[in-house]
C-alpha cells in the first residue's frame, strides 16, 4: 500500500475541488509512491505529532488542519510550522490535509458533530452553488438501460437522497457518416434515422471526468453526441454546516450543560437565553459565525459553533442563542471519523489516533 492509495481513497469521499479558495489541503509533506508503514490521524499536524508519528513507526500524518496556509518564503526553523516541516522532511514522514473539504460534504466533520449531539434529520444547513451539472446524450433506445445503469454507477443522477434519477425522451437521430466512418448502425455515405432516446442526468461537477469516462465507453456509437450544462441549483449533499432535530426537545440550561459535557468543553459562551425549549439544532465545526444568518433563517433554536467575535453576538438579536463552545472543540471528532473510514478500508496497515491534544486554548 502506498501514500496515494490513502489519499485518492480519502479524496474519494471528499474531492479536492470542494475545499475552500484560501485552503491547502492534500498532501503537504511527501512522495505519493512511497510505501505506507502506518497512519497516525490528528487534528493538527504540529511538531509534537510528528514526534509521535516517529515514535509509532507512521510515515503518513492525516491532518484536519493544513500545516501551511500560505506560502513558506523561508524555511529555517524560527516558527513552529518550519519546524514542522523541518523534522517531518527529515524522518521521511509525509503530511496530509483534509480540511474545508471534509467540511463540505454531508458525511463530515459536521456529521459526526451532529451524532455526538443526538440530531436526527440532519441536512446541509447552507447548501453550496456551482457543484452541479448535467449531462444530455442520445443513444438507440434498446442501449438506453445499459447506458444509464453505467450512467448511475459512475455517480450521475444522485438527487438529495435520491439515485437513479434521470429524464428521458423518444425521438429520432438522423445521421450520414463519410467513407472512413463504421458505424454501428446505417451504411457510411447513406442518410440514416434512428430511434433514440434523450437521457438526462445530473452529476457533481468534480464527476465529470469519470462520468464522460463511462459515457464514451458504453455508449455504441463512433462519435458521441453529448451536451453538458453548468447549473445554478444548490448541491444539497455539499455545503457549509449541518442543522437537525433533537429526539427530545430540552430547556435551554438543560442543552447547554449537556453540549459541554459531550463536547468536553472548558468553557460554553453563549447568548442570553430566549426562555423556549431547544428542538432544532444548528452547528458548524470549526469557525462557523458566517452561517448565523442561515441558522436563524431555517428556524433553529441554536446555532452552536465557535469563533464568534464580541460584536457578532449581538447579531443574534434575540432570534436565537449563539453557543461558541471552542474551535478545537467542536472539530476534535473529526480524528474519530477519520480513523473508523480509514480502518475500514485498509487492513495492511496499522491506523492510530494522536493522543496530543493540539488545542493551543486552555481555560483556568
Amino acid at each position: 500500500m502506498i501514500i496515494s492509495d490513502v489519499t485518492s481513497y480519502l479524496e474519494s469521499l471528499a474531492p479536492l475541488s470542494l475545499q475552500e479558495n484560501y485552503d491547502n489541503a492534500g498532501l503537504i509533506t511527501g512522495n505519493s509512491e512511497t510505501r505506507v508503514t502506518g497512519v497516525l490521524v490528528c487534528l493538527d499536524s504540529i511538531e509534537s505529532v510528528v514526534d509521535e508519528a516517529i515514535a509509532l513507526k507512521c510515515n503518513l500524518i492525516i491532518a484536519h488542519h493544513p500545516i501551511i496556509f500560505s506560502g513558506l518564503k523561508k524555511i529555517n526553523g524560527n516558527n513552529y510550522i518550519e519546524r514542522t516541516i523541518i523534522k517531518a522532511i527529515k524522518n521521511d514522514i509525509a503530511i496530509y490535509a483534509i480540511h474545508t473539504n471534509l467540511d463540505n460534504i454531508s458525511e463530515g466533520v459536521n456529521a459526526i458533530f451532529a451524532k455526538k449531539l443526538g440530531l436526527t434529520e440532519c441536512k446541509i444547513l447552507s447548501p453550496k452553488r456551482g457543484y452541479l451539472k448535467k449531462l444530455v446524450t442520445y443513444v438507440p433506445t434498446e442501449h438506453a438501460d445499459l447506458l444509464r445503469k453505467v450512467l448511475f454507477e459512475a455517480g450521475a443522477g444522485e438527487i438529495g437522497n435520491y439515485d437513479h434519477c434521470s429524464f428521458n425522451l423518444e425521438g429520432t437521430g438522423t445521421f450520414r457518416g463519410n467513407a472512413d466512418t463504421n458505424p454501428f448502425v446505417g451504411m457510411p455515405e447513406v442518410d440514416h434515422s434512428e430511434a433514440e432516446t434523450r437521457i438526462e442526468v445530473i452529476f457533481a461537477s468534480y464527476l465529470e471526468r469519470k462520468i464522460l469516462s463511462a459515457l464514451l465507453k458504453n455508449h455504441p456509437y463512433e462519435e458521441v453526441a453529448y451536451d453538458i450544462y453548468v447549473l445554478d441549483n444548490k448541491h444539497q449533499n455539499i455545503g457549509s454546516g449541518m442543522i437537525g432535530i433533537l429526539e427530545n426537545q430540552q430547556n435551554e440550561t438543560d442543552f447547554l450543560r449537556f453540549v459541554k459535557e459531550v463536547m468536553r468543553c472548558g468553557a460554553v459562551k453563549h447568548t442570553a437565553l430566549l426562555g423556549k425549549p431547544i428542538k432544532k439544532v444548528a452547528i458548524c465545526g470549526g469557525s462557523g459565525s458566517f452561517l448565523l444568518g442561515d441558522a436563524v433563517s431555517a428556524g433553529a433554536d441554536i446555532f452552536i459553533s465557535s469563533d464568534f467575535k464580541y460584536h457578532q453576538f449581538f447579531d443574534a438579536d434575540q432570534k436565537i442563542v449563539i453557543a461558541d463552545i471552542g474551535h478545537y472543540e467542536s472539530e476534535q471528532f473529526t480524528i474519530e471519523l477519520l480513523s473508523a473510514v480509514l480502518t475500514k478500508k485498509f487492513v495492511t496497515f496499522a491506523v492510530h489516533f494522536s493522543k496530543i491534544i493540539t488545542n493551543p486554548v486552555n481555560y483556568l
